[in-house]
């Protein structure tokens, strides 16, 4: 028989921030306009290079900005990939340890990356990158904690 609470709890859907996307793809806009400037000023054919890495940078963009992290009662999963699509699942009793790191970059713009250490043998470490600051990791503890329960897994350390 389940247990009222265990189904009570919503799914939690979180995406990597649309600004954190442009942290990660500033490098390549700035050696994009550097091409272009080079293009302009010295050897014409760079700015074929120039519209290689803006195109390269607006898929990274969009993939970023795909990935979605969804908790659910019992686990966890992970979509990612813009044409091929991957689906990672992780069974929330594996997870371990949770570490929480916010460099200053992260801090300004009040994001979060969160990084978990599973017993999963093919995912021994997630990385949630990007997200809105948040109680994310106590909430995602209490459901750790309420699905080893109601699993009956234990712990031995």
């Amino acid at each position: 028989m389940e247990s009222p609470q265990f189904d009570a709890q919503p799914v939690i859907l979180i995406r990597p921030a649309a600004i954190f996307a442009f942290i990660k793809i500033f490098g390549l806009l700035l050696a994009a306009a550097g091409f272009l400037y080079l293009a302009w000023r010295y050897f014409p054919a760079l700015s074929w290079l120039s519209m290689g890495t803006i195109l390269f940078a607006t898929y990274r963009y969009a993939f970023i900005r795909r990935i979605k992290y969804t908790i659910t009662p019992e686990y966890l999963q992970i979509r990612k990939g813009l044409f091929f699509r991957e689906v990672d699942t992780v069974e929330l009793f594996r997870i371990k340890d949770y570490i929480l790191e916010q460099p200053f970059v992260l801090q300004i713009f009040r994001l979060m990356d969160l990084h978990l250490k599973t017993t999963d043998p093919e995912n021994p470490e997630i990385w949630l990158r990007g997200i809105p600051l948040s109680d994310l990791v106590e909430q995602l503890r209490e459901r750790v904690l309420e699905t080893r329960k109601h699993n009956h897994i234990y712990e031995i350390n």
